[in-house]
């Protein structure tokens, strides 16, 4: 009796076989045939990549908490926390120290091991510097890893958030160069290498990633994951994004991202950043199980864990649990 299908053991061609699983450098038009190719082949190809660098069925839980919400003088067209737009989110003073130990102790209970504080700042004045390093002294204390999130900074204000014992920064690029201006006029992409170059500078651990779903095209987002992967060394962690619509910000009502474009984006990023942690952030409350399921398969293997993300929803601590069981994960 004649095969008509090939066995399962004999190797299948690749159409991806002409890029890479790594590079000293990403072209734009690389990352960009990766995000055209066949869906089954590059999610194969991403899982591949991560099962070299990365247990397949380990995930990092960290909790992110608003530690100064509202009031930015920032125009980011994405943000509710942006004082010109009318989102209903209040300007609201830094949390007192306790009740932010209080928080963070919660979400090491609940099994966090990173710990992400974010002010809603252009960039924080020498004062809010000095309340963060005690902050960040504090939640150290407790054994867990500290990531911050505070805008851009001045020359040696990370060196001094380093001396704290801050693990990571958080400072996105959001998008690629090119498209920056439609999203954010009130700074600039260089300021954003700035700060960035500043955190590398001081040792601390870069978190960059960038938000998808803004109306941009797929170029674009070939272009965001290059600026990324193309970063000396690239980011440590890469949380990828899915723009959440705040009615009041300008982006409100842009064209909903088809959902298997932003699985396809994760496994660019896992392909491209191999050994980075890649962080499946905002939007995953909007996500079915089945698409947070494929972002997991295409290399995500880090997450925001809790009942909020700054000030919008996240999937309840219980629903993540039992996702989890389902399929079988673990937390790191």
């Amino acid at each position: 009796m004649s095969q008509l299908t090939p066995s399962l053991t004999e190797p299948q061609p690749d159409s991806l076989s002409h890029i890479p699983d790594s590079t000293s450098s990403w072209s734009v038009s690389q990352i960009q045939a990766l995000l055209e190719s066949p869906f089954n082949d590059l999610i194969y190809r991403a899982q591949r990549v991560h099962r070299q660098y990365h247990d397949a069925n380990a995930v990092q839980l960290s909790t992110l908490i608003s530690v100064k919400t509202g009031g930015c003088p920032e125009d980011c067209g994405y943000c509710p926390q942006a004082a010109r737009y009318h989102t209903g989110v209040d300007n609201q003073d830094m949390l007192p120290l306790d009740e932010i130990i209080s928080a963070a102790t919660a979400a090491k209970q609940q099994g966090a091991t990173r710990f992400c504080m974010g002010a809603a700042w252009r960039g924080p004045k020498q004062r809010d510097i000095d309340k963060m390093t005690k902050i960040i002294g504090e939640v150290k204390a407790l054994g867990l890893e500290t990531c911050a999130t505070l805008g851009m900074l001045k020359p040696g204000q990370a060196k001094q958030l380093s001396q704290a014992g801050l693990d990571y920064y958080n400072h996105n690029l959001d998008t690629e160069p090119e498209f920056y201006g439609e999203i954010i006029t009130t700074r600039n992409y260089q300021d954003r290498l700035d700060t960035l170059e500043e955190v590398r500078g001081a040792g601390i651990n870069v978190c960059c990633g960038g938000i998808v779903g803004m109306g941009e095209s797929r170029g674009t987002r070939a272009g965001l994951i290059a600026q990324l992967a193309n970063l000396d060394p690239y980011p440590e962690s890469v949380p990828i994004n899915h723009l959440v619509q705040v009615e009041g910000t300008p982006l409100y009502g842009t064209e909903e991202l088809d959902p298997f474009e932003f699985v396809r984006t994760i496994a660019a990023a896992r392909i491209t950043m191999p050994k980075a942690m890649v962080r499946l952030s905002a939007g995953r409350r909007e996500m079915s199980e089945a698409i947070q399921a494929l972002c997991f398969l295409a290399g995500a293997n880090s997450i925001f864990y809790g009942d909020k993300l700054l000030t919008t929803g996240n999937p309840e601590t219980e629903r993540d649990r039992a996702l989890f069981d389902k399929l079988g994960l673990r937390s790191l």
